[in-house]
């Protein structure tokens, strides 16, 4: 057989190609985004390491030596910490989230996940509650165009938003759903009702159900009653929230009302904005810390979470015993202006009682309540002014000065609160199983929002932990200050996919220097955005680059276990 050269050279190189092909390195990655030079704290509490960051779609999808990786653009972290994105534990945006949708408050503190809905919630809503809360609806020109949780997650999705929001479906709104505002139990039919609306809202992916008890119509509600709602969430792989019915002298009993609906309900319990409040409580966390480590050990599912400041912010009606609020605010209104009825309230006040928290007896004095929101225009003036100082101006005393501004604002104003010892403020933040929330509205320095003076805590709380108590005090390593804002609450709100830097999380991230980071807000001057947060990305898109707001919007709503599309 005659052999043919050429054949055989071509067959030569074939072989040679295509050995050459089985034996090459895959080929590179592509990014979206690489994020390189950090040191990055993963959420766990385990100490930095150094590393890229790929990000494509939206996601996390290596972490590693990225050098070589193609990539459409490029971060340098130049040795600064790349961490998960703060989540908020009660944030209060569902409202101020329709104004300013790219949340600037929120997100120059490094916040990219909030979870709402304290006691009230946005939904489920009807033409009743619509009518008795026109003033908050006015107040930000908001039109409440939905009556289901559905409804007003599509809502935000339609507009878009800077961050991640999810919902509890509150208690108290269902209550007023079905009771109204007034002082009275539910008949069996009614319960069965309020249980239907729950399971509702966690069919339309609301994450748990929430109790704000101190704020009327809330304190009519029986243990019995929340014990029903909460089983009812339970079924949906919902948790258990609450602003306790007492932070005060009763601290101990309202912990035993929530562990109670824990066990009862057989679901997870989330403690809001733990605190002891009153100068008489001052020295009492170390009781409060050892009755939820017992209740740990014994095996109740409970942990808590805090804003970290001494003052607390609420609506200023919070004053007037719950008997005073029956009917609603306008029966509220009525009352304080009978003078009969003003002198019964004033003797309340005067009075210590254990069958509600009665805010004035825990206070120092009227000098501690600073005006913060009010709606009345003709009162604009005395927001950032104390109470006392209100009583200088007005030439009355501070018990009827408190009255008469409730009067003047249709019970609108909200107020901070100096009421908390820093000691106990300290000691609750350190306990392992409290994560962190801001308890306020996202905001911003511009606009209807601008012309408020909120508590500081609107702007600063994250930025705040980071300086006072990890970087000047050393009350927190920063390894377990990113715990607590991340990996912690997104174990406790069960999203798998977020609250930790690894592969196939969704990439919600920030990049900030820990020795510059800081807050610049006070109580005396609140608008002022936190500074030190590089970049903060929502879903792997920037919404701060270089220190600077995008004003994109790529937050998703993030919905419950329950859901059903």
């Amino acid at each position: 057989m005659t052999r043919n050269p050429l054949r055989h050279s071509l067959l030569a190189i074939l072989i040679v190609l295509n050995c050459s092909s089985l034996w090459s390195a895959p080929p590179a990655q592509s990014f979206d985004l690489v994020i390189t030079n950090g040191h990055i704290i993963d959420g766990t509490g385990s100490p930095w390491y150094s590393g890229d960051i790929g990000i494509r779609d939206g996601k996390v999808a290596a972490i590693g030596i990225l050098a070589d990786a193609p990539r459409t653009r490029t971060i340098d972290a130049g040795g600064k910490v790349v961490a998960p994105g703060f989540i908020d534990m009660l944030g209060q945006s569902e409202l101020t989230i329709l104004v300013d949708p790219r949340l600037p408050s929120k997100i120059y503190q490094g916040i990219t996940t909030e979870i709402t809905g304290e006691g009230g919630s946005a939904a489920p809503l009807n033409d009743a509650i619509i009518r008795a809360d026109h003033a908050g609806y006015d107040h930000y020109h908001i039109t409440p165009d939905w009556r289901t949780f559905r409804e007003y997650f599509a809502r935000l999705e339609k507009h878009g938003m800077g961050i991640n929001l999810a919902s509890y479906v509150g208690a108290t709104q269902v209550r007023r759903m079905v009771l109204g505002d007034d002082d009275k139990q539910p008949t069996p039919e009614q319960l069965d009702q309020m249980k239907a609306l729950v399971g509702q809202a966690m069919q339309d992916g609301a994450v748990g159900v929430s109790t704000a008890l101190q704020y009327a119509p809330a304190p009519y509600a029986k243990t019995e009653e929340l014990i029903a709602l909460a089983g009812e969430a339970s079924k949906f792989g919902g948790i258990y929230a609450t602003h306790m019915r007492d932070e005060g002298d009763r601290v101990l009993s309202a912990i035993d009302e929530a562990l109670r609906i824990g066990r009862e309900a057989h679901i997870p319990v989330e403690i809001w904005h733990i605190k002891v409040a009153g100068k008489q409580n001052w020295g009492r966390m170390p009781e409060v810390v050892a009755k939820i480590n017992a209740a740990r050990a014994d095996g109740v599912d409970v942990s808590a979470n805090t804003y970290a400041y001494p003052a607390w912010f609420n609506t200023m009606s919070a004053f007037i015993p719950p008997w005073a609020h029956d009917g609603g605010d306008a029966k509220l209104i009525e009352r304080l202006k009978d003078p009969a009825m003003r002198q019964r309230i004033r003797k309340d006040l005067m009075t210590s009682s254990t069958e509600w928290q009665n805010e004035w007896q825990e206070i120092p004095g009227p000098e501690s309540v600073l005006i913060c929101v009010v709606q009345n225009p003709k009162l604009l003036p005395l927001q950032g002014k104390t109470l006392s100082e209100v009583a200088r101006i007005w030439n009355k005393d501070p018990m009827d000065s408190l009255f008469d501004l409730l009067i003047e604002d249709n019970a609108f104003t909200e107020v901070a609160v100096f009421g908390m010892s820093e000691p106990d403020v300290v000691l609750a933040l350190q306990q392992p199983w409290v994560s962190i929330d801001n308890d306020s509205e996202g905001t911003s320095p511009e606009g209807i929002l601008g012309q408020e003076h909120p508590h500081p805590r609107a702007y600063g709380t994250f930025p705040r932990i980071l300086r006072k108590y990890v970087r000047e005090e050393k009350k927190l390593t920063l390894e377990d200050a990113i715990r607590k804002f991340s990996a912690l609450p997104a174990q406790r709100m069960r999203l798998t996919d977020r609250g930790v830097l690894k592969a196939g999380m969704w990439a919600d991230l920030v990049v900030f220097d820990p020795a510059t980071v800081r807050d610049l807000a006070t109580f005396d001057n609140p608008n002022q955005l936190s500074q030190g947060m590089e970049y903060v990305l929502v879903n792997g898109v920037p919404v701060i680059d270089q220190g600077k707001m995008t004003g994109a919007k790529p937050g998703k709503v993030l919905r419950g276990a329950g859901y059903v599309p």
